[in-house]
C-alpha cells in the first residue's frame, strides 16, 4: 500500500530502486508531486539495503519543471515558502548515499532538469530535451540549477545554458557532458536498468563509501582529500564483503555481497 499521491517507488531484490514521477501528463512540481518526492527521498535515505535509484516517469515526459499554474496562485510569501521546498527535493536526491541515475525521456525543463542535475548520472533518450527555462520565465534557477550545472560543465557552457534559456536536444546536452548517455527511446528502461544493476552488483558499503570520498573530496584541497579518502577506506576493511570479494576471487565464483 502506497502513502504517495504522485509518485510510485518500486523495490527490487537486487537493491535497485525505482522512483517513477507520475503526475500526467508533464509531471510538473506542484506542491503535491515535492511533498511525495520529500517523502520518498526520506524513505530511501533509510533504505540500508538500496543500492542505486533510477528516477523515470510513468509518461512521456521527465518533468516539465514547475506547475505554473498553481504558482500563478500563490502570493509572494507562499512562493518563498515553496521554492525552498523544490530545491530541497532536488538536493535530497543529490543527499542519498547510493547511485541514482535520471532516465530522461521528452521535456526535463526548469526544475525537472535541477531534479536530473540532482542525480549521479542521466541518461536521455534520443527525444528528449533539457533546459532551463526559469530566465524566460523572469525568474533564476532555483533549486540549484545555477550551482550543479556550472560544476557539472564549467562555467561558460553553463551560462550558456542559463542566460538563454533554451531547451536542448540529447545530443547536444551529451555533447555539452550534461547527460552520459544517449539511447533509442525504446532502450531507455533498459538502459538505466542495465547500469544500475552494474553498480548494485558491487560491493554496497564500497559504493556507499567511494560517492562519499568522490563527493566531499571534491570541496577539499587535494592533501586533505588524500586524508579523507583514507578515513573512507578504512570503513571497508572489516567488513564481510571485502573477505567475501577475496574469497570468491580465490574461488574463480561471483561475490555475493550482503552490504555489511
Amino acid at each position: 500500500m502506497s502513502d504517495y499521491t504522485c509518485i510510485k517507488l518500486d523495490r527490487h531484490d537486487d537493491g535497485v530502486r525505482v522512483l517513477h514521477l507520475d503526475r500526467p501528463p508533464v509531471n510538473a512540481l506542484g506542491r503535491d508531486l515535492v511533498g511525495d518526492l520529500l517523502h520518498a527521498e526520506k524513505a530511501l535515505l533509510d533504505d540500508a539495503d538500496a543500492r542505486c535509484l533510477i528516477v523515470r516517469s510513468t509518461s512521456k515526459h521527465f518533468c516539465a519543471g514547475a506547475d505554473l499554474k498553481e504558482r500563478k496562485g500563490m502570493s509572494e510569501e507562499e512562493v518563498k515558502a515553496f521554492v525552498p521546498k523544490l530545491g530541497e527535493a532536488c538536493h535530497g536526491l543529490a543527499r542519498l548515499p547510493f547511485p541514482t541515475i535520471a532516465a530522461l525521456r521528452g521535456a526535463a525543463a526548469g526544475g525537472g532538469c535541477e531534479l536530473a542535475l540532482g542525480c549521479d548520472f542521466r541518461i536521455a533518450s534520443e527525444d528528449a530535451k533539457i533546459g532551463l527555462r526559469e530566465t524566460a520565465l523572469a525568474i533564476i534557477p532555483g533549486a540549484g540549477g545555477t550551482q550543479r550545472l556550472p560544476r557539472m560543465i564549467g562555467l561558460a557552457r553553463a551560462k550558456r545554458w542559463i542566460f538563454t534559456a533554451r531547451m536542448h536536444g540529447a545530443d547536444e546536452a551529451l555533447r555539452d557532458g550534461v547527460v552520459d548517455q544517449v539511447v533509442a527511446a525504446d532502450e531507455l528502461d533498459d538502459a538505466c536498468m542495465a547500469m544500475a544493476r552494474e553498480i548494485a552488483a558491487n560491493g554496497p558499503v564500497a559504493i556507499r563509501l567511494a560517492k562519499k570520498a568522490v563527493e566531499q573530496g571534491a570541496d577539499m584541497a587535494l592533501p586533505d582529500a588524500l586524508r579523507f579518502e583514507w578515513d573512507c577506506y578504512q570503513g571497508v576493511l572489516q567488513t564481510e564483503d571485502r573477505v567475501e570479494a577475496l574469497k570468491a576471487f580465490a574461488e574463480k565464483r561471483t561475490p555475493e555481497f550482503k552490504g555489511r
